[in-house]
């Protein structure tokens, strides 16, 4: 195999005198990921960021770009942060089956990783995927060192990295998660009673029967979401698991037109599904898609001009299922593109906010989704704007192992 040496080094030199690069951070790990690929001549490559006992993908070039956002569960890192030297071969039979067969089913019978470590621990992982089978020769291992080079002297110097955020204790997490999503749910149907009955209340002489009958049917349906939502927190109270998710095989195609009819008017009205016929069955808990599809919907209408639609379209690849969201919106910067899913982030901060919201969203999106062994990830759109893409084992034969495990 010829190794593209020279572009390789042009390449990396460009990026440091790129203002946009120069500083690290995602925006420069993407390039170099990139580089990498071309470099090595192989159809797919990938850094993953460690944090705690786990990890996740943060950026990813060519047959690897679909896992971008994938959590690495603590015994595949501790599979491939093994002691010795950085570069080494990994096998598919040293890894779990599910990352096995995934990666057989790009054609990949091996992995070329190079373990990045600043101060003698390791901070995330490099790894080039093969279609041919041989070895981890010199010209492929200089490769590895240089990309691990540059991506630790990143590390070192505090340039934009890591970019995760630190790993919450279990406990605490689930405990978290259903006190973010209690406050945030609860918090739109109360705006919305308010907004009917102050109607009501404000108008009632100027509304004919029809108007007075759906404002107090809109009431009387989002008062029993919020019994529901009192169910839960009072359950909790009590130390019922009310967390637990169920996941199952269910009918992801089914349950998105569901989500979509139960939007609210403003939100439907900008929405446009785009499904296939058919689909493979994803595994997760179906009662979370309202939730999810609610917020990465309402999240693109409220970034997006007012005549732009904002698309679902869903589709299987490999072992996963997925849907994305798909809008025109004011985009996302690529190296702020994993900080959206932090809780508390915003796209516009300051004094001069545009748009209102708590930032909490899309950060109990991620936490829900990944809960049912899937993942999220935001990346920019053709053209402008912003894609959500998420991900959920399959159902079928072909569903995660893992998940089934762990289920």
């Amino acid at each position: 195999m010829e190794v593209a040496y020279r572009e390789l080094t042009l390449g990396i030199a460009a990026l440091f005198d790129d203002p946009r690069t120069r500083s690290g951070g995602l925006a420069a790990v993407d390039r170099l990921v990139h580089l990498g690929q071309y470099a090595l001549g192989v159809p797919g490559m990938a850094l993953a960021e460690l944090h705690g006992e786990g990890g996740r993908i943060i950026a990813a070039a060519g047959s690897a770009a679909w896992a971008i956002g994938r959590p690495l569960r603590p015994h595949v890192v501790t599979t491939a942060c093994r002691p010795g030297a950085a570069n080494y071969r990994l096998e598919l039979s040293e890894v779990d089956p599910d990352t096995a067969e995934q990666l057989a089913e790009v054609g990949s019978p091996w992995v070329l990783v190079h373990r990045v470590d600043v101060a003698g621990a390791p901070v995330a992982l490099l790894a080039a995927f093969f279609t041919e089978d041989g070895a981890a020769d010199p010209d492929r291992l200089a490769v590895m060192t240089l990309l691990g080079t540059t991506v630790a002297q990143f590390y070192r110097e505090g340039a934009g990295l890591p970019v995760q955020a630190a790993v919450e204790a279990p406990e605490l997490a689930d405990r978290d998660l259903f006190i973010a999503v209690t406050s945030h749910e609860l918090r739109t149907p109360v705006t919305v009673i308010k907004g009917y009955a102050d109607t009501l209340r404000d108008h009632w002489d100027q509304l004919d029967d029809e108007a007075r009958h759906d404002a107090a049917r809109v009431i009387g349906q989002r008062t029993d979401e919020l019994a529901r939502l009192v169910d839960r927190l009072l359950a909790a109270s009590t130390g019922t698991a009310v967390g637990t998710l169920r996941p199952a095989p269910f009918d992801l195609l089914a349950a998105l037109r569901h989500a979509a009819a139960g939007l609210p008017a403003d939100l439907r009205r900008r929405l446009w599904l785009e499904l296939p016929p058919a689909l493979a069955p994803a595994h997760g808990d179906r009662t979370t898609i309202p939730t999810v599809l609610t917020e990465l919907v309402t999240n693109a209408e409220k970034y997006s001009p007012g005549d732009e639609p904002v698309v679902v379209t869903a589709a299987e690849e490999g072992r996963t299922v997925l849907f994305r969201v798909l809008d025109r919106g004011i985009g996302i910067p690529p190296d702020q593109s994993h900080r959206v899913f932090d809780r508390f982030w915003q796209a516009d901060s300051g004094d001069g906010r545009r748009y209102g919201g708590a930032g909490l969203g899309l950060y109990l999106v991620r936490k829900t989704i990944e809960r049912q062994n899937g993942w999220v990830s935001l990346r920019p759109r053709d053209g402008g704007g912003t894609v959500a893409e998420v991900r959920l084992p399959r159902g079928d034969g072909k569903r995660d192992a893992a998940a089934s495990r762990e289920a």
